[in-house]
């Protein structure tokens, strides 16, 4: 556009050929003024600057075993104690700059790449979730210990203990249990749970490799990979009779017998279409849903005009439940 201009202000004048052209004066006038673009010079490399090799051997000296953890100053001072001189200190950070080794220059322990537990249960005993909680003791720095197994489609309890300590032979005696009460075949079944030390202990890897049940752990630090466990736990230490400290350890097992009979027989789960852990568990959840639409629709013939949207429909049980769905299944 600006040769344009030119071109045409050769015969008329600028005022007119940048009005001609719908071009502004100013644009015209700072671009004539403008100055060309010069090509960057080569750059030209010091006369004082260390040859390529001698680099490298520098680098080298300060990766070596002896000075690998030593920064370049201590490197300096130490050489030159010794009567050798190889650079100045500023061109050993440069020469390590170079190659981004202006850091821990050591071979560290990678952690490794945590793949995110990716589980679904259609049915009981597909998969249990499990963790161990504290229950605080009488006294302040005393505490027990409480492991749940809880089986994530039905969210029954199907075993506990509270114990003084968190040992893995304990977790492994409750996995075995729970494993014969509830019949459990091999290859029926994954465990699931954090990486707290009984968890992820040798003795327990082992029972789970003889009883054929797969075993999954949640990524550390990432609570979300055990939701069903602590929204249990949640459960639990938001009950009102919950007490602030146990007298005891036969205290806690006291409480904590009728707390799970109450939530697996009792409690009216949300995400078990208002059912209770057991009706779920043992089979009896299309039995009363049957029976509770029987009550729904009765209410409605009798009363269609309080029920705006139609004839109401019993709450339904989730088809699947997942620990970390994958994205097209989330919703």
């Amino acid at each position: 556009m600006r040769q344009q201009v030119t071109e045409l202000a050769e015969q008329t004048s600028t005022y007119e050929a940048c009005a001609a052209l719908a071009y502004p004066r100013s644009s015209y006038y700072r671009q004539q003024q403008a100055k060309p673009v010069r090509e960057p010079k080569p750059a030209t490399p010091s006369p004082r600057a260390l040859p390529a090799a001698e680099r490298e051997a520098v680098r080298d000296r300060l990766n070596s075993d002896r000075f690998v953890d030593s920064s370049p100053r201590q490197v300096y001072g130490t050489l030159l104690d010794e009567g050798e001189y190889l650079c100045s200190i500023s061109t050993m950070y440069r020469i390590l700059r170079e190659f981004a080794e202006v850091r821990e220059r050591r071979n560290q322990k990678r952690h490794p790449a945590y793949k995110k537990p990716e589980l679904v249960a259609t049915a009981p005993n597909q998969v249990w979730s499990w963790d161990i909680t504290k229950l605080r003791g009488p006294v302040p720095h005393v505490y027990y210990y409480m492991y749940t197994i809880l089986d994530i489609y039905s969210r029954y309890v199907v075993g506990y203990m509270v114990a003084q300590r968190e040992l893995a032979s304990l977790a492994k005696q409750l996995v075995a249990d729970s494993c014969v009460k509830q019949g459990i075949e091999p290859d029926q079944l994954i465990l699931h749970a954090d990486r707290g030390g009984a968890m992820i202990s040798k003795s327990l890897a082992l029972l789970l490799s003889d009883l054929g049940v797969g075993k999954s752990h949640s990524r550390p630090y990432v609570s979300d990979d055990n939701p069903f466990s602590e929204a249990q736990f949640k459960t639990m230490k938001y009950r009102p009779d919950y007490p602030d400290r146990f007298g005891g350890l036969h205290h806690a097992r006291t409480w904590a017998r009728p707390f799970f009979h109450w939530y697996n027989h009792e409690h009216r789960h949300t995400g078990l279409g208002l059912m209770t852990p057991a009706t779920v568990h043992y089979g009896q959840a299309a039995e009363l849903t049957v029976k509770r639409q029987a009550v729904l629709a009765a209410a409605y013939a009798k009363h269609p005009e309080r029920f705006v949207k139609g004839q109401p429909q019993a709450p339904q049980l989730p088809t699947a439940v997942w620990i970390n769905p994958p994205l097209e299944q989330d919703g």
